[in-house]
């Protein structure tokens, strides 16, 4: 019988494999169609159903592997491939594992490593970014010290404080929270810290929130920018208004208006230290900037009258205008922080290959304002030269992502998990196509 493993260990497994600690071939037997839009990095094509005959001679011409070779085996939902497993075993492989739930299982993966704060003035704080590795999704914990009553800026300005309400020793909030909710509470409680707030940075279009429910599992508020309102968001929130502060643990986390990608979209600065950037700044690109027009909304973020989702020049149009708005946030607001901060994005970037470029899963995805405003050719063009550059090539959409956004906004929603794993499979395409590589350091 083939060994079972769960995603979890496959992710192991990998890391292991590029250290050098081990040696073995990912043989992934979904159809070439959905080989080819999402896979595993260094994957290996062998389509395979259980109704059919196994020609070891096939299998091993077509993919160059021998019963000597470690096998791992996928498909979408861990049946086939256990049926392609059991058919090597037969053949005499002996050291053959299945991915249980297969690529739906590997959506659901998620790597925790501490940000570093080189040059933090900001005591004591401590923040986690949490990777989705598949999809490359990034949330955050932020750990200040502990609770407090409201306090005051030394300029003078009031922070609304977010309360400890479980006797931890610290106090965090969440931000954009995936559905494994699960992953930020296991934070939380290695830092012993309470989360007191659970925040999103807009409105997500290319994965499923889990802010609001795990806001209503512990208990504490849930917030979005304010111009969250003005997208006709269905259900109750907590607005952060511009330049609004939360105070967490003695750490100010401050909403800083950065539309663009969205018109709700907000970057959150955090004491002197970070900046929390969404979707409006990537360590090698900046957000793209018509998915919101496209999904049924205006470039003012309300309800699109009937017929511009389907304009020939709606979406160019939409686009235009975001980047317009992207400009002014990248160039009036976040650019305009000391080099030294260090920049927090929401995404990194994975191909539909399941390559991601220079960064290495598990090992903190950040840069700096400096290194940004030095390393990203698009970040030097002026706002004319930036608009036709953001708006040039538009990448190919996230899947589902009308929905995905529909179900963000509370209009709708998945009947139930298997719904909700389909709607999300698949990497983020948040980023714009910006034409050129980025030599902005990752740290």
């Amino acid at each position: 019988m083939p060994t079972v493993i769960d995603a979890d260990a496959l992710r192991d497994r990998i890391d292991e494999r590029r250290r050098g600690d081990r040696s073995f071939a990912l043989v992934d037997t979904r159809p070439r169609e959905s080989y080819e839009s999402w896979r595993i990095a260094d994957s290996i094509h062998y389509f395979y159903k259980p109704v059919h005959e196994f020609d070891v001679d096939d299998f091993e011409a077509a993919t160059g592997l021998s019963a000597d070779d470690a096998i791992v085996t996928t498909c979408a939902k861990g049946k086939a491939s256990l049926a392609f497993a059991e058919a090597l075993e037969a053949a005499g492989y002996d050291d053959v594992a299945v991915v249980a739930d297969g690529m739906r299982g590997w959506s659901g993966v998620y790597d925790r490593t501490a940000v570093s704060l080189p040059d933090a003035v900001d005591e004591p704080l401590d923040i986690v970014q949490i990777q989705r590795r598949a999809k490359g999704c990034l949330g955050y914990l932020v750990v200040g010290g502990r609770a407090s009553e409201e306090r005051t800026d030394s300029d003078g300005s009031d922070r609304v404080a977010v309360a400890n309400s479980d006797g931890s020793d610290r106090v965090a909030i969440a931000v954009d929270v995936s559905r494994h909710g699960d992953e930020w509470r296991e934070a939380a409680a290695a830092h012993d810290a309470s989360i007191a707030a659970v925040l999103d940075t807009h409105v997500h279009a290319d994965h499923l929130s889990g802010g609001r429910d795990l806001a209503d599992e512990l208990g504490v508020p849930y917030f979005l920018p304010a111009a969250a309102a003005e997208r006709d968001v269905a259900y109750a929130f907590e607005p952060l208004a511009r330049n609004e502060a939360l105070d967490v643990g003695g750490i100010s986390v401050k909403a800083l208006a950065t539309p663009g990608h969205t018109d709700d979209g907000a970057s959150y600065l955090v004491g002197r230290s970070a900046l929390l950037t969404g979707d409006t700044l990537f360590t090698d690109s900046v957000g793209r900037t018509e998915l919101q027009f496209e999904a049924g909304g205006d470039a003012s973020g309300g309800d699109a009258t009937d017929g511009d989702a389907t304009d020939p020049e709606a979406e160019p149009a939409g686009a235009a205008a975001g980047a317009e708005r992207l400009y002014e946030s990248l160039h009036g607001t976040l650019l305009a922080e000391p080099d030294d901060l260090v920049v927090c994005p929401g995404h990194f970037a994975v191909a539909n290959d399941g390559t991601t470029g220079e960064v290495v899963p598990g090992e903190p995805v950040t840069t700096t304002v400096g290194a940004a405003r030095r390393g990203l050719d698009v970040l030097g063009l002026d706002r004319e030269s930036f608009v036709e550059k953001i708006t040039a090539t538009l990448p190919e959409k996230p899947p589902n992502y009308e929905s995905v956004i529909a179900a963000n906004r509370g209009v709708e929603s998945p009947p139930d998990e298997t719904a909700a794993i389909e709607l999300e499979l698949g990497p983020n395409r948040c980023a714009a196509d910006a034409g050129t590589e980025s030599t902005a350091d990752d740290d």
